[in-house]
C-alpha cells in the first residue's frame, strides 16, 4: 500500500559557528604542541580540529522523521496513533517548557541553538511519558505532517 502523506524529515544540524570553534580547538592544541616542533604542532592542529568537528557533527546529526505511521525523533520511535495534540511553541514558550514547566518523565529532544519547538502529547496509557518536546526549525510543518500521518492511520 502506497503512502499518500508526504513524509517529514529534518536534520538538526549544528550552527556554522560550531565549525569555527572546531578550528579554534585545533589551533589551541597546535599552540600547546608548538614547543615540541613543527610536526607535532601540525599534527595537533589536524587532530584537534578533526576531533572537535566529529563531536560537533555527531551532536548535530540527530534527525526527526515522520514515516510509515511513526514519529522517529533521535533514537525514539513512537506510532502516530499513540500521539495526541501537537502544540507549536515559540521561543519564549519553548524555553519555559524546557525549564520550569518541564516534566521529568517527558522525552526531550533538545537543541539549545534552535529556538522553536513542538510539544506533542502522548496518549498511550501504557507509556509513562506525558509528552514529547522536540526542538525543530519548522514546528508548523512537523505538526502538519503528524496530523496527516494520524489521519492516514485512521483511514
Amino acid at each position: 500500500m502506497q503512502s499518500s502523506a508526504a513524509p517529514y524529515e529534518e536534520r538538526l544540524t549544528a550552527p556554522r559557528s560550531w565549525w569555527l570553534v572546531s578550528f579554534l580547538v585545533g589551533l589551541s592544541l597546535a599552540l600547546v604542541l608548538l614547543p615540541f616542533g613543527t610536526l607535532p604542532m601540525l599534527g595537533g592542529l589536524a587532530c584537534g580540529t578533526a576531533a572537535a568537528a566529529v563531536v560537533a557533527s555527531a551532536y548535530g546529526s540527530v534527525r526527526i522523521r515522520v514515516v510509515g505511521g511513526s514519529l522517529i525523533a533521535g533514537e525514539a520511535k513512537i506510532p502516530v496513533t499513540a500521539l495526541g495534540e501537537a502544540e507549536v511553541l515559540d521561543a519564549a514558550e519553548a524555553r519555559a517548557w524546557r525549564t520550569h514547566k518541564a516534566d521529568t518523565r517527558a522525552f526531550l529532544l533538545l537543541r539549545a541553538y534552535i529556538p522553536g519547538a513542538l510539544k506533542v502529547e502522548v496518549t498511550d496509557p501504557e507509556d509513562p511519558t506525558p509528552y514529547l518536546y522536540l526542538s525543530t526549525r519548522e514546528p508548523e510543518r512537523l505538526a502538519a505532517a503528524l496530523d496527516a500521518a494520524k489521519a492516514q492511520a485512521r483511514a
